[in-house]
């Protein structure tokens, strides 16, 4: 989605409520505390007043951004959140991604919405295999990437190791931008680098910003003062080594995704989160043209923008679908009648929202960058536009084959009706395939991981009241289908027992072997089966 086609330096400065804006997502593998860091950036952007704990008991395990049962339950995140809040100048739309491997789709979708991303790493574990595949869609993207080393306060690897791991698996230089002193129990804190100034970790209070000391530089004789003498011996050898073989900060190298900043820190005890977003500040890109027919120009007066995600029953008690929108360009103002493009209509937008995760408040007026939630009906879906007229069909969200299949029956037959419902609902955003066979009855639900059919039981019965039981099916993967109309119609006419329909009612072939596959490719020559759709409708 996001266009590099145009240098900045041959367009003109973008509004100043347009280039203050930073919109960036939060990426990692499991338990790595994207979450916790979550909490604490809005701490720190003065959102919520104290952070909740991923590992603490009762009420405060319940992460702001972390609104659905099962994550409250897990303390896991496996639904992306938008949060929107200022941070000194700047005014900051962060999305914080599910981590769990079984909800990449929704991770992937999200990527398209945003023009940076945070990648969050565990000092101990180094770079694990979702932060890879994650940072590989970061770069397929081009996204400029801010690398955050959690957890220096537990034994983790050394430095050079951690920063040359990096660097080996994931191609991209590493620029440090702060030095750790000591790790585990002997973390003292951390040389910032950028601004020549030692950073010290207050263990008693987690909610606290850091003590920072301002000195001349590492020889400084105050540093003696806050550092033992083997730690600041170990320091000075060690940033001089840094200093002579690391990739300097670079503005440019950053944004252009070929350079990566690496801060670290202890995000459940505050440390590190305030040096990390100054780096958001700087190092962030300005809202990004948005690629469509034509790129998108944040600066364009006319309002446009694309659904990236839509959220069923936020709140169960209204039964509610939010779409989340990414706005392109324009300065949108509520109560503004936008083209809802895929549907050839206008659409009055009167109650926009913006999140502070489950909260929600009215959006009076939002700018090119920011992300908005616009209530609806089922109007709206992953992939639609909306315009001030220009019939855009923006591009690049795929939605992918699924890699289980399981047939979806509800425990009372009666509520049969409830539950074709309760899955087109969640098929609309995005949380599962849901395919109708054209013979039988009964739905075959379609994933990517195994843990989003307990997700998907879970919240029918939570949301709908309707328990439900996922049964193994004879199906391995399903293709959708396409070619001449008259084709699509006689292959599916002599293949009615493997074909479905999915949401959106375009035509599915549900395989059992790769000899399926291969056997449509050798009889059906104007038959094609692909495992993506375009969802930009």
């Amino acid at each position: 989605m996001r266009a590099m086609s145009q240098s900045p330096s041959n367009r003109p400065a973008l509004p100043p409520e347009i280039a203050r804006r930073r919109t960036f997502a939060i990426i990692s593998h499991p338990d790595a505390g994207k979450t916790t860091l979550t909490e604490k950036f809005l701490l720190y952007g003065g959102a919520i007043q104290m952070a909740g704990q991923v590992r603490a008991k009762g009420e405060a395990r319940r992460t702001r951004s972390d609104f659905m049962a099962m994550e409250k339950d897990r303390g896991i995140s496996v639904s992306a959140s938008a949060m929107s809040f200022d941070y000194r100048d700047y005014r900051f739309n962060l999305v914080d991604t599910p981590g769990h491997s079984d909800f990449s789709e929704d991770t992937y979708r999200t990527l398209t919405a945003v023009d940076a991303a945070i990648m969050v790493i565990d000092g101990a574990k180094g770079v694990e295999s979702q932060t890879r595949k994650l940072f590989e869609v970061c770069r397929l993207r081009d996204l400029p990437i801010l690398t955050f080393c959690n957890k220096m306060d537990r034994e983790s690897r050394d430095t050079f190791d951690i920063i040359d791991e990096i660097q080996e698996n994931l191609a991209i230089d590493v620029t440090p931008a702060s030095w750790p002193i000591g790790q585990g129990a002997s973390f003292l804190g951390c040389y910032d680098l950028l601004g020549d100034r030692l950073e010290l970790m207050d263990r008693a209070e987690r909610n606290r910003v850091a003590q920072s000391v301002v000195l001349e530089g590492l020889d400084d004789p105050r540093m003696a003062e806050h550092v033992p003498p083997d730690l600041l011996a170990q320091l000075r050898e060690e940033v001089e080594m840094a200093r002579e073989l690391l990739a300097p900060p670079d503005l440019k190298a950053v944004r252009e995704g070929h350079r990566t900043p690496i801060w670290f820190g202890s995000a459940i005890n505050s440390f590190g989160v305030k040096e990390l977003m100054e780096g958001i500040a700087t190092y962030g890109p300005e809202p990004q043209p948005q690629r469509a027919e034509r790129d998108i120009l944040p600066e364009e007066n006319a309002v446009t923008g694309f659904v990236f995600k839509v959220q069923a029953n936020m709140d169960p008690r209204h039964r509610d679908r939010v779409a989340f929108v990414r706005l392109a360009s324009g300065h949108f103002t509520r109560g503004m009648k936008l083209t809802h493009v895929r549907a050839k209509k206008q659409m009055a937008v009167t109650a926009p929202v913006l999140f502070l995760a489950a909260d929600r408040e009215l959006a009076e007026e939002a700018w090119a960058g920011d992300i908005i939630g616009i209530p609806n009906h089922g109007q709206l879906r992953i992939g639609d536009a909306l315009t001030e007229g220009e019939p855009l069909r923006f591009t690049g969200i795929p939605s992918f084959a699924p890699e289980l299949l399981q047939t979806c029956r509800a425990g009372d037959p009666m509520k049969a009706k409830h539950l074709d419902k309760a899955l087109t609902q969640f098929a609309e955003e995005g949380a599962a395939k849901v395919f109708k066979p054209t013979i039988g009855s009964g739905f075959i639900v379609g994933v990517v991981g195994q843990l989003q059919f307990e997700v998907l039981a879970s919240r029918i019965e939570l949301e709908y009241g309707l328990p439900v039981r996922f049964e193994p099916t004879q199906y391995t993967s399903a293709r959708w289908v396409s070619g001449p109309k008259e084709a699509v119609e006689k292959f599916a006419a002599a293949n009615r027992q493997q074909v479905a329909h999915d949401s959106d009612g375009d035509p599915v072939f549900l395989t059992r072997l790769q000899w399926d596959i291969d056997r449509v490719g050798r009889d059906w020559p104007n038959i094609s089966l692909t495992a993506t759709k375009d969802m930009m409708v």
